[in-house]
């Protein structure tokens, strides 16, 4: 493993493309919610949007939910404070809806906490 690579594992980041465990699970349950005509399309990684010169923000998921609105959907196993900035900057910024997943812990009946950025 190189130094750069160790250093971005450390970090807690995933390669451009690569899912962690949590949106792996999460995108099992977008599958369901497709078949269900709960939503209508999903992406990994499917937008990128601008917030400012030379600063990005990649939701984890676009969404297109059964209303027709877009969606993005950010999964997180906790959050940075910069990572929360940055969705409250796109969601003033953007005309998508923004939801914060989080995996709830078996003991408190598991599922996803979903939170709203409005």
């Amino acid at each position: 493993m190189t130094a750069q690579r160790a250093a971005l594992l450390a970090l807690g980041r995933m390669k451009t493309g690569a899912m962690n465990k949590t949106e792996a699970a999460y995108e099992r349950d977008l599958r369901d919610a497709l078949n269900l005509g709960d939503i209508l399309w999903f992406r990994f990684e499917g937008l990128k949007l601008r917030l400012a010169d030379n600063t990005f923000y990649t939701p984890d998921f676009a969404v297109l939910a059964a209303d027709r609105v877009m969606e993005c959907h950010e999964v997180k196993g906790f959050w940075r404070d910069d990572a929360r900035a940055k969705i409250k900057i796109a969601a003033e910024m953007y005309p998508f809806r923004f939801k914060a997943i989080q995996a709830r812990a078996k003991r408190d009946g598991g599922g996803w906490a979903v939170e709203a950025f409005e």
